[in-house]
């Protein structure tokens, strides 16, 4: 059986991780990590899983490298590069403002449709208390929008219930100016 030396990386290695033992006898590594040489000349790679090992973040990688007046094994290792973790919060902080985006828009725009409907329903002059349906309709409309907003995060509750107030006070402002709709307090007046 040929005898396995460690090159200088194997060195430099015994300083990182004082669990292996580079020696020059078939046994390289210490009881964590063990390398031997069958009679085949192949190499064989073993890994204790119930002790702590020092190579738990990355991979040790061997080759056997033949020259004409000995054979040397090469030990190499490198730790597996871990994802970025600024990255990765930044694509999410990505995604989650265009999910938001969206929801704002549409939010503004179901709102805008309301706010021109009741605008046009003010300025007539020979409107019809039934023409408030489909304004209604408008606005069961903005706040389900106001809703999935409110649920998806993109904007806060108290400021979903006040996009919701203004339009129901503007509602109530339109009906006051038809006269569909009398104020309690001037009722018991």
């Amino acid at each position: 059986m040929a005898a396995i030396h460690c090159v200088s990386s194997c060195f430099s290695l015994q300083k990182k991780f004082p669990t292996i033992n580079c020696t020059t006898s078939s046994r390289i590594l210490t009881n964590p990590i063990t390398i031997s040489t069958t009679t085949s000349n192949s190499l064989s790679f073993s890994r204790n899983l119930s002790s702590e090992t020092s190579f738990s973040n990355g991979g040790l990688w061997m080759r056997v490298s033949e020259r004409t007046s000995r054979r040397s094994v090469v030990c190499e290792v490198a730790t597996t590069k871990k994802p970025d973790s600024a990255a990765k919060r930044a694509r999410q902080a990505e995604k989650r403002r265009i999910y938001n985006k969206s929801k704002k828009s549409e939010l503004k725009t179901r709102m805008k449709k309301v706010l021109e409907a009741l605008d046009v329903l003010q300025k007539k002059t020979d409107a019809q208390s039934v023409e408030v349906l489909s304004i209604e309709k408008l606005i069961a409309e903005a706040y389900s929008a106001i809703d999935k907003a409110v649920k998806a995060g993109a904007l806060h509750r108290n400021t979903g219930a006040n996009r919701k107030s203004r339009l129901a006070r503007r509602k109530k402002t339109v009906e006051i100016h038809h006269g569909w709709y009398t104020p309690a307090s001037s009722l018991s007046a």
